[in-house]
């Protein structure tokens, strides 16, 4: 499969949410309960692009595939290094390695910006999430029990990390 990665744009919202959304609506891979809006959408990727932070997606010919962000993992200053990783892929896009492809673009951006912990947290069980985490040098540092309730179940997180290179600065940041 041939994707082009790229900045999302405000353009990109509405498929955003359309893939988010099915994933709000079928399934416990995120706790949001409520479908969210294009409007919403676009809300978001100016608030993580507005602090230096991607969001990329990934387009098969003209349609956005699935896209992939970052966040900051923690809002005091000494965690500015460290984000929290988000991926999602449209229907129809898993199983093809469009999930490595757009997550390496996701990490060599965090690498050119200097950052070093990147985070997934995964709600369980997702067997494709841990196969991409793992592939990608990520390692399976907590798990965390019963910390989300959707569709009547009780549902856990797992935690992978990844440290990328980095040269510390004068500040300690």
């Amino acid at each position: 499969m041939t994707a082009t990665v790229v900045s999302a744009s405000p353009v990109h919202a509405q498929r955003i949410a359309d893939i988010y959304n099915h994933y709000i609506a079928n399934t416990c891979v995120t706790f949001e309960l409520d479908p969210v809006t294009s409007a919403d959408m676009a809300r978001r990727i100016e608030d993580v692009q507005r602090v230096g932070l991607p969001w990329l997606v990934a387009l098969v010919g003209d349609e956005v595939a699935g896209y992939a962000y970052a966040t900051q993992w923690r809002a005091r200053k000494a965690y500015q290094r460290s984000v929290e990783s988000t991926i999602y892929l449209a229907d129809g896009h898993r199983g093809r390695g469009l999930g490595a492809v757009l997550y390496g673009a996701l990490l060599e951006t965090l690498r050119r910006l200097e950052l070093h912990a990147v985070i997934g947290g995964v709600a369980q069980p997702n067997d494709a999430s841990a196969r991409l985490h793992q592939a990608l040098g990520f390692k399976k540092v907590a798990h965390f029990e019963q910390v989300g309730y959707k569709f009547g179940r009780w549902v856990d997180v797992v935690y992978w990390q990844l440290l990328l290179p980095a040269t510390p600065h004068e500040n300690g940041v």
